[in-house]
């Protein structure tokens, strides 16, 4: 009965607020839409439908509030009246009682509070709708007292989500079977994006394990803090981790009145983001204002302060790869190279013409190259490239799209605390020596050395083997023989690459270095 009651009442907030016209406007059954008017007599459809769908999604509560901010990051399938407007959902979720926390903590870390903590706040500094957050003092192995912070999931999220969870996906089928723009907004896809978003963020010990990975990779840089984690009190609903000192971000003046060097601070902010995504392949996708401050004490003075980690991103190898490629034909303004690599790596259909989708990408970058460089926006170029590619059925990858949504917000950011921040300036050191290593004697020499043990374990066993084979027992060697012949045949491949390399590295260095550095910049 529940569910049929929430049911009903996420229809009549989608038919209060006009949120059918999205669907219905699709399809050519006038009789179905004067239905929905009738039925829904007395409403007010003056704002523009972006803003009817957040309040909508605000009227609907903190499940579909986080739906509509997971829906905001995909720019590649959303209009951007919607996407815009989405982005301004906050999670705007009334604490739950202090008791219910005090409880939770208990069960998961089985222990009373008072074993666990010095002191322990009953009054929440922050409330979202998947968790809160306390302060407490703890006391550390030596018998010191240590400020800290501890969130705690909020109760009964599970249950609730997965009930919303079925709803999404039945509304999902019948948008997607509604019409061919329901269809080309694959909205099954995106209710399952939400599924495994929300999921992850349940689990707290996935997000200390994200907070540990980013400390260990940002600790030499000496530019973000990012809170210790205090591992013996971490659970799957509680994550106790290192109180953190600082200024809001968006609070500007009062950061420039404390003297920090806010031009220092928009560079700092693109130099960590370049970082993390190039160097580490790991990246905090999450650094909208809210989740960033800035340290003003004396020995920290100007850091950043990265917090919640519920939302990461990664980058493998040939993720890398990709960019790297890509990024060195779109700056040599060779778009029939980048179309060539869109078609071999499987992204767009194999009878797509690299023609049509070269002109394509031709039609959005090349307006950027007669341009200052500082006007420039890497993020909206991204942008422009994902939506070009839903005309060829382009399959845009996740980890990709949350590349370019951090993007977004790290040029937004810089470029609000200095609006004369040039983003290709600060970056061109990270991309300059990226590209490098990519296809410079480091690459080669880390691929090497990432084989060297499995030729080692082999060497050893060469002699017994070619004295095997010498004294013509076959039964005893033709396997270990044939091992020998394809090793043999690997090792000359790597050499012939090797030589290969160093011969075209010593042609191309010059090159390559003028591309890089006059061609590309």
């Amino acid at each position: 009965m529940s569910r049929l009651y929430r049911g009903f009442f996420i229809a009549w907030v989608v038919f209060r607020y006009g949120l059918d016209e999205l669907v219905l406007n699709g399809l050519n059954k006038p009789w179905l839409r004067h239905v929905t008017r009738l039925l829904t007599l007395g409403r007010n459809l003056d704002a523009p439908r972006g803003q009817r769908l957040r309040e909508a999604l605000e009227r609907l509560g903190p499940i579909f509030v986080k739906f509509g901010q997971v829906l905001s990051t995909r720019r590649d399938l959303m209009p951007l009246d919607i996407a815009d407007e989405l982005a301004k959902l906050q999670d705007r979720v009334p604490p739950f009682p202090s008791e219910v926390a005090v409880a939770t903590i208990e069960r998961a870390l089985r222990k009373p509070l008072n074993e666990i903590f010095v002191s322990f706040e009953h009054e929440p500094v922050a409330s979202a709708s998947i968790a809160q957050v306390h302060f407490a003092v703890v006391r550390d192995r030596n018998g010191l007292e240590r400020q800290v912070a501890v969130k705690v999931l909020r109760p009964g999220m599970l249950g609730a989500i997965e009930k919303d969870l079925r709803l999404m996906r039945m509304m999902a089928g019948w948008v997607e079977g509604s019409s061919a723009d329901g269809k080309r907004l694959r909205p099954r896809e995106v209710v399952a994006e939400f599924d495994k978003h929300l999921h992850d963020e349940l689990d707290l010990l996935r997000e200390a394990a994200s907070a540990a990975q980013l400390r260990r990779n940002m600790e030499s840089l000496q530019l973000v803090m990012i809170p210790e984690i205090v591992w013996d009190l971490c659970a799957t609903e509680v994550m106790v981790m290192e109180r953190m000192y600082g200024v809001p971000i968006s609070q500007v003046e009062r950061l420039r009145e404390a003297g920090v060097d806010i031009p220092k601070l928009a560079r700092d902010g693109v130099t960590i983001f370049f970082t993390q995504v190039f160097r580490d392949g790991f990246f905090h996708a999450d650094m909208h204002p809210g989740n960033i401050q800035v340290s003003i004490a004396p020995k920290t003075f100007g850091r950043y302060i990265s917090l919640d980690f519920g939302i990461v991103g990664t980058l493998t190898e040939s993720d890398k790869d990709y960019l790297a490629q890509n990024f060195t034909a779109f700056f040599r303004r060779d778009y029939k190279r980048v179309a060539e690599l869109h078609i071999e790596s499987g992204w767009v259909p194999p009878t797509t013409r690299v023609d049509e989708l070269e002109a394509g990408i031709r039609s959005v970058c090349e307006p950027y190259f007669d341009r200052p460089l500082k006007e420039i926006s890497l993020g909206l170029v991204l942008l422009r490239l994902f939506q070009i590619s839903r005309r060829f059925q382009v399959e845009i990858q996740p980890q990709l799209v949350l590349l370019q949504k951090t993007l977004l917000n790290i040029e937004g950011l810089g470029r609000e605390l200095d609006p004369e921040l040039d983003l290709w300036a600060t970056a061109k050191p990270f991309l300059e020596q990226w590209m490098m290593g990519q296809v410079g004697p480091q690459k080669l020499l880390e691929q090497l050395k990432d084989q060297a043990p499995h030729y080692a374990k082999l060497l050893p066993e060469l002699p017994m083997l070619l004295h095997n084979f010498l004294r013509g027992n076959p039964n005893s060697s033709s396997g270990a023989l044939e091992e020998l012949l394809k090793e043999q045949r690997r090792t000359n491949k790597l050499l012939q690459g090797l030589v290969y390399s160093v011969i075209g590295f010593a042609l191309g260095m010059v090159v390559m270095q003028l591309v890089i550095r006059v061609r590309l910049f």
